[in-house]
């Protein structure tokens, strides 16, 4: 095989030279994708081919041959096709466009056809195979990144040159140029076992540049919550799991394909045929023994043995699907165990709760099936509230535990079914009720401010760009202008809002611009002009105070405002005559041209804000945490615009310390959002000012989704894994 890089990305021959940035490191890479698909091709072909030294057996099929021949002669237009991909995942992420493997959920298992879990499994082997290459040369690639990132800390995340946006371009390249699904099954894995040699010998290369170029690795994080991922799924050990949990499987158990039914009883096969069975799935050992050591009856007589020969099996043998069942509880539960976020006390009531949801299991298959399912809403409430808390000694802890206890006790007392959990839910609501009316009172109060200010700062946007338009090309002095697009929109806007009568202009606000732009103007000697400013300008400034006052502006910048704008009249008034006071309004516009830098980008009133718990943009700029904590508490990676939705449990540093709270509330337009925390205390902000929280390390992700649905969606890459092993 070629070698992979003919002009070799080396090493800096000018120590001085400035350090590259991740725009020429991606570039960088990008210039190799040519060579990386070519290398890949070539590689197939020597495969394929029936009498080469080192051709695989796998791609030996007449129908995976044409193929391969096939890409070969078109190696032009499937470069094309994968520059363009790897390109576009590079630079944009890919968008919303994801492969079952990354976003493989548990809920949407029973959707997937029979072709969408083949592809899975085959792109889940695609990346291991490439991931397996490149193992040891990654790390310190995503040291080096992290750097050119931003971060102080390795986030391998949010490595754009990641092997699975490798992976990902492979994949929309073979699709597009294999349209047999078969064929690319089989193309996918070798294929990317060739891009992951090749790819080792690129990131190995690249971070020898990187390094040499003076780019410093990141330094490891420890002690941090991973976004979205306080379940870290591992490998199944148990060799139960290995036989049983796949994604066919599992996608039976959650269509209900494992219920009884009528004239087909499902049971899983007794001794010996089980071991059969095992045996030509690849099962281990382990299993077949606990099967073996099962206790057995004794003997029947001939005749009884004659009888039972047309018999079905016994009643009492456990169906595959119960035991499958059996499995997954098992698991989410494990899952929950070694979730960070959760704290030990609370994990020990769950714990407790475990042999009840298997019994419920046993009997009710919705259970998996159904997000609605009493018992799955009752896990969710009970994990979701434990969020609030991040130590034993916070306060409500203590009393949350208890319900928590209480609810063990109903449980253990209790038969369980689906009604039970109806009755347990109903239970907590009414002892949770007092404390939260409480937050639900002060959340809605806040809302209804938040949302009255959007709708305000949302028409004061297009009024301002009425004003603008109307003082265009007139001379008028920039801080006017910012004043116009800024305060005085607001005035305008919050007048028609609260105006109960419908009509445009009560007080006159919006026709006030007209006069106040014609004051400001720079004159072309108009007569009259002076003795119409003298009768103007009173009833003008006394509109303007009594306006700012409706939105309660603030006086230093009203003081400020007016300031300059007296000087600005005074000058008019004396026009040609004063050469002090024209003076004065030319330092005045030279200066207050950056009057409008200190005008917020939403703007609340003090009642509003107060009620809100709004915290303005600028007053993030000023509060850092020490850099040994921003270290430790670096969230995992940022959020895309419009991907922030409620119910996600935040960290905020508020203060200098940090604060657990929930997304609670989001404006329509979302430009406002808020969070609670369990107390009942309301911090909102907009959207800029959040942005830049997460971007600063001011705020962290705890959790986006529901914890019993992550710790399902890890049986359900489990089950992945299980059947990639089993293809492989």
């Amino acid at each position: 095989m070629a070698k992979l890089l003919k002009f070799r990305i080396g090493v800096s021959d000018d120590p001085t030279a400035r350090e590259p940035s991740l725009n020429d490191c991606l570039d960088a890479v990008l210039q190799q994708a040519d060579l990386l698909i070519t290398d890949v091709l070539n590689g197939l072909v020597v495969a394929s081919a029936p009498t080469a030294a080192r051709r695989s057996a796998l791609l030996q099929a007449p129908g995976t041959q044409a193929a391969i021949q096939q890409l070969a002669a078109s190696a032009k237009a499937v470069g094309a096709t994968w520059r363009t991909e790897l390109t576009r995942i590079v630079f944009e992420g890919g968008g919303k466009e994801q492969v079952h493997t990354e976003a493989l959920r548990f809920e949407d298992l029973r959707l997937f056809e029979q072709s969408e879990i083949d592809q899975s499994i085959e792109v889940a082997r695609a990346h291991q195979e490439v991931s397996h290459a490149v193992d040891d040369v990654l790390p310190p690639l995503d040291a080096l990144v992290s750097t050119l990132l931003g971060w102080r800390t390795i986030q391998p995340g949010l490595n754009p040159l990641r092997p699975d946006a490798f992976v990902r371009a492979l994949q929309a390249c073979l699709a597009t140029h294999v349209p047999d699904a078969t064929v690319r099954e089989a193309l996918i894995a070798p294929a990317a076992g060739l891009l992951g040699v090749n790819l080792n010998k690129l990131y190995r290369e690249l971070a020898d540049w990187l390094r040499s170029c003076g780019v410093e690795p990141a330094v490891p994080l420890g002690g941090r919550l991973e976004q979205g991922a306080g379940a870290v799924g591992k490998p199944v050990a148990d060799s139960v799991a290995k036989t049983l949990l796949t994604l066919d499987r599992l996608r039976k158990l959650l269509a209900g394909d494992f219920d009884p039914q009528a004239g087909r009883p499902e049971f899983l096969y007794t001794v010996p045929a089980s071991m059969a069975m095992l045996q030509e799935m690849k099962g281990v050992d382990a299993l077949v023994q606990k099967l073996e050591q099962r206790p057995r009856p004794p003997a029947p007589e001939p005749a009884e043995r004659d009888m039972l020969a047309d018999a079905p099996p016994p009643a009492e043998t456990p169906r595959i699907g119960l035991q499958l069942g059996e499995e997954v509880v098992r698991m989410m539960f494990e899952n929950l165990e070694r979730d960070k976020r959760l704290l030990p006390e609370f994990k020990r009531q769950l714990k407790s709760m475990e042999p009840a949801v298997h019994r419920l299991a046993k009997q009710d298959s919705r259970f998996f099936s159904d997000r609605t399912h009493p018992a799955r809403q009752f896990l969710d409430r009970i994990t979701q509230r434990s969020l609030a808390f991040t130590q034993d000694t916070d306060p409500g802890w203590r009393r949350f535990l208890v319900t928590v206890e209480d609810s063990v006790r109903w449980l253990g007392s209790k038969v369980v079914d689906a009604e039970t959990f109806e009755e347990l839910i109903r239970h907590l609501d009414e002892q949770w009720t007092d404390h939260d009316d409480v937050v639900r009172g002060k959340r809605e109060e806040a809302a209804r401010a938040l949302l009255h200010a959007e709708q305000r700062n949302l028409l004061a946007q297009k009024l301002a760009a009425e004003f603008t338009q109307a003082a265009e090309g007139l001379g008028v002095a920039d801080f006017v202008i910012d004043f116009l697009k800024g305060s005085w929109s607001q005035v305008v806007a919050e007048v028609q809002l609260s105006c109960a009568d419908g009509s445009d202009d009560p007080y006159g606000y919006r026709a006030l611009v007209d006069d106040l732009i014609w004051s400001v103007q720079k004159s072309t000697a108009q007569r009259g002009r002076a003795r119409r400013l003298v009768q103007m300008i009173p009833g003008l400034l006394s509109k303007l105070r009594e306006g700012l006052g409706r939105i309660q502006y603030p006086p230093e910048l009203t003081a400020r405002f007016f300031n300059n704008l007296i000087t600005i009249h005074r000058a008019a008034v004396h026009e040609g005559r004063d050469q002090t006071s024209k003076a004065a309004a030319d330092a005045v516009e030279a200066e207050a041209s950056r009057f409008g830098d200190s005008e917020p980008s939403i703007w609340l009133d003090s009642q509003e804000s107060e009620e809100s718990g709004f915290v303005p943009d600028e007053a993030f700029s000023a509060e850092k945490p020490a850099a040994a904590q921003l270290e430790q508490q670096e969230p995992a990676g940022p959020v895309r615009p419009g991907e922030w939705h409620t119910g996600t449990w935040v960290e905020l540093l508020v203060t200098g310390a940090w604060v657990r709270a929930q997304l609670t509330w989001a404006s329509p337009h979302g430009t406002l959002y808020m969070f609670t925390a369990q107390s009942g205390s309301a911090h909102s902000m907009s959207r800029r000012s959040l942005d830049r929280l997460l971007a600063q390390g001011h705020i962290r992700i705890v959790a986006e989704r529901n914890l019993i649905d992550e710790a399902l969606d890890q049986v359900a890459k489990a089950a992945l894994r299980n059947s990639v092993q089993g293809k492989a």
